[in-house]
């Protein structure tokens, strides 16, 4: 079992919680993580580093370059890493399945409704609080990421170039991460004290064990799907779709989220173009990662194309294709994490290695800056335009399709958590309810 150590500086970890205590907290996490990815960095940080202190910054940022490196949605893999850490790997599951699990109920039940009825008003009005009250944690979180994690003026200019090159330019995210680890690798590698440190080699039939059990965790329940149903079955075409979307969404959610969309309205024609729209504000909206919207496209593609075999009516179709969704999409999460947790501390070890991390850091920091400014631009302008000069790309609001509410909100939101200093779920559920109030109003 993984156990967290201390360590003498100002941001040393505690001692790690009971099983027990660590699986209560990480159900209010997975109850409360709005946002999208930035949102739920933010509520992670805020609850184990700031707070409980069961992990300490650095060993944090580490975990968090880890996952921006791997294929799928970075935030989810941050708790299964931190519970793996604390409690081995039924930590991990447990961080990791409890992140997961009330963001994909809440999903499955508002795409049933979805399914039958159509878009609910009221739901939009709640959420719409939501996303005001993310749009203050974010930021906050934001500000307190960066004031730990940058330290020295190379670093500021590490994260500024990582936030141009991602937000104004369209680099991709990998070559960005690539880049800062050589300038950070390449500027230790002149020291005296850039030498390997020795640490214990990690056996390479642990990882192979590891890896075999999780592919077949993974593939073969899918396997089974498409024997059972037949190839050409909607629900074997899900699994081998969203499988292959585990294996290339790096950059998390956002870097596939506008191919995924194109695919599963124009190629398998499964959803119409708004109804992708309708499904994705469910998924930026409700709890967990969002590319939980997997979920929504599976449940209404088995919904409505699942041909009624073996008897089952539409409704349970679409439960089987949410759930395939699921599978193909998180499986390979904890592939990715228990293959590769070992190897973190090992890469911190190295002087060379962490400064090529410590690197990494400051353009996460940078990348963290784009999905705040794309997040709060989305969420306070109806329309948000893409315009390009050249090599340059620009998100340009209308300023006419402000949301006045949704600043007002904000407002309200930034007032509670940094004057008045209330809890996450208190301003969550305060926003809430002002822009229930407010719809009702009108």
């Amino acid at each position: 079992m993984a156990e967290i150590d201390m360590t003498d500086d100002d941001d040393a970890a505690t001692l790690p919680p009971s099983f027990s205590e660590a699986t209560a907290v990480w159900l209010r996490i997975g109850l409360t993580s709005f946002g999208g990815p930035a949102g739920q960095i933010a509520m992670m940080h805020k609850e184990l580093v700031e707070e409980r202190r069961w992990i300490d910054e650095q060993r944090f940022l580490s975990a968090l370059n880890f996952c921006m490196l791997l294929p799928g949605p970075e935030a989810m893999q941050l708790a299964t890493y931190i519970g793996w850490r604390m409690h081995g790997i039924a930590g991990g599951l447990v961080a990791g399945l409890l992140f997961v699990l009330p963001g994909a109920v809440v999903i499955l039940a508002l795409s049933m409704l979805y399914a039958a009825f159509g878009a609910l008003p009221v739901v939009e009005a709640v959420f719409l609080g939501i996303k005001a009250a993310v749009l203050a944690i974010v930021v906050e979180a934001l500000l307190r990421v960066a004031k730990r994690a940058l330290k020295g003026s190379d670093q500021w200019l590490i994260a500024a170039a990582a936030f141009v090159g991602i937000f104004m330019l369209a680099l991709p995210y990998p070559l960005i991460v690539l880049a800062a680890g050589l300038i950070g690798y390449w500027r230790a590698a002149g020291r005296a004290d850039a030498i390997t440190a020795p640490t214990a080699a990690v056996p390479f039939s642990r990882t192979a064990a590891s890896i075999a059990l999780w592919l077949a965790i993974w593939i073969l329940p899918l396997l089974a799907i498409a024997a059972l149903f037949g190839r050409d079955h909607v629900l074997s075409e899900l699994g081998i779709f969203f499988s292959k979307l585990a294996i290339v969404t790096f950059g998390g959610a956002y870097a596939v989220l506008a191919y995924m969309a194109q695919e599963v309205v124009e190629s398998y024609r499964w959803l119409a173009p708004g109804e992708m729209l309708d499904g994705l504000g469910l998924a930026e909206t409700t709890p967990g990662p969002l590319i939980l919207v997997t979920e929504y496209v599976g449940y209404l593609a088995a919904y409505r194309h699942g041909g009624g075999a073996y008897g089952l009516a539409p409704w349970m179709s679409g439960v089987l294709g949410a759930l395939v969704a699921l599978w193909a999409t998180f499986a390979p999460c904890f592939l990715w994490i228990f293959a590769g947790a070992p190897y973190v501390e090992r890469l911190n070890a190295d002087p060379r290695l962490k400064s090529a991390l410590a690197a990494i850091t400051a353009a996460v920091v940078g990348v963290i800056l784009n999905l705040t400014v794309w997040f709060a631009l989305n969420v306070v302008f109806a329309r948000v335009d893409l315009q390009t000069w050249g090599p340059l790309r620009l998100h340009v609001p209308d300023p006419s399709s402000v949301s006045w509410t949704v600043l007002a909100l904000a407002a309200v939101a930034f007032v509670l958590l940094l004057v008045l200093h209330r809890s996450v779920m208190v301003t969550l559920g305060v926003c809430a309810a002002l822009a229930l109030a407010a719809r009702a109003l009108a």
